[in-house]
């Protein structure tokens, strides 16, 4: 209990960090209980982070603030009605055509699966490739039976959902850009009067979490578009449905490039047959990974802290097991906040590792 006693003594004995654990306890009590009825809020969050940084932009141009959020929120808007008019509508066409293929698919895989005996029969035997083709029958009905039912069970809340974020995501962009020095200055009056230790943390996390959240916007759409044009050009089927799927994939470091390649594969190959065209998708689908990983990605995300692949997997599982999908996306934030936090903690001296306590303003 002494040993306990003096490690308490020595880390929370000063103001200043026990105001920054209170506050970080109750932001995590908040979000952990709170997290599903504060989704579109923090979408709203996100695009506000993603539209300041144009929005201050025109502000060193000399556009005043308040013209300045006006011009960036319309083109938000026209981006909004283009995605949901333009976009969408391919992807849901897309979808549709991929759920009446399944059936071939699967028989030309079916099909592969018998010739396995006869090529590799040191490997294989009918009997096994029978309850191979068998077993995945049966998840897959029982995958589509469970879809079926979740789906029609939900769809009056997924429309509902969908409805909400249509009309409240507009709203709370305009407001969080507009009012925005308010809105700090309300927040602020609630937080520790000796606060200048999660004052350090917050402009460095605050710097940190803009530049990742813009940085990570603009890879999905580089991807995404770069996916695109290359499996058009190829004549790969289902092109827009795969490329979104490769852009949205980046969100979860090495492990979404893994799994998307699975798909990108298996309807390349059904399409092409092990052909020259087969070999070129893939070859040109492993550079855009390849590219994204060695160069784009050092580009976008220079300011941000670099993080060990460990750390960031562990990130993922962690905070993707709290929050779901926005623990996912805010895994390596999350990371950093916790990097910054443990950089600025006050060690046994009373000072921080690296850098200083800076003075409040």
């Amino acid at each position: 209990m002494q040993l306990i006693r003096d490690w308490f003594r020595r880390h929370f004995d000063n103001p200043q960090v026990m105001g920054l654990a209170i506050v970080l306890f109750a932001i995590f009590i908040v979000f952990l209980i709170l997290g599903n009825m504060l989704a579109p809020v923090m979408a709203a969050l996100v695009l506000a982070y993603l539209l300041e940084g144009v929005v201050r932009v025109l502000e060193r141009w000399r556009v005043p603030r308040l013209l300045a959020v006006n011009i960036v929120f319309l083109l938000f808007f026209v981006g909004l009605l283009l995605l949901f008019f333009a976009v969408i509508p391919v992807l849901v066409r897309q979808v549709a055509q991929l759920v009446d293929e399944l059936p071939k698919i699967l028989n030309a895989a079916q099909a592969l699966l018998l010739q396995l005996p006869q090529q590799y029969p040191q490997l294989f035997s009918e009997e096994q490739v029978s309850d191979m083709i068998f077993a995945v029958r049966r998840d897959a009905l029982d995958f589509g039976q469970r879809l079926l039912t979740s789906l029609s069970l939900q769809s009056v809340i997924v429309l509902i959902t969908l409805l909400v974020y249509l009309v409240l995501l507009p709203f709370l962009v305009f407001f969080f850009l507009k009012d925005k020095g308010s809105l700090q200055r309300w927040v602020t009056q609630y937080l520790p009067k000796d606060r200048a230790l999660l004052v350090t943390i917050w402009r460095d996390v605050d710097r940190q979490i803009g530049n990742y959240i813009r940085g990570k916007f603009l890879e999905i759409f580089i991807v995404w578009a770069v996916t695109y044009i290359t499996f058009s050009l190829f004549g790969l089927s289902f092109a827009m449905l795969l490329s979104v799927a490769v852009g949205l994939s980046v969100i979860i470091p090495y492990i979404g490039a893994a799994v998307v390649t699975v798909p990108v594969g298996i309807i390349a190959y059904f399409q092409f047959g092990f052909s020259d065209t087969f070999i070129w998708i893939m070859v040109a689908y492993g550079v855009i990974q390849a590219l994204d990983g060695n160069v784009l990605v050092p580009i976008l995300f220079s300011e941000v802290v670099n993080l060990h692949p460990v750390a960031i997997i562990v990130a993922i599982l962690v905070f993707g097991g709290l929050w779901g999908f926005w623990g996912v996306f805010f895994a390596i934030p999350l990371a950093t906040v916790i990097q910054a936090i443990l950089k600025a903690w006050p060690t046994i001296d009373g000072e921080p590792e690296e850098n200083g306590i800076v003075t409040q303003d």
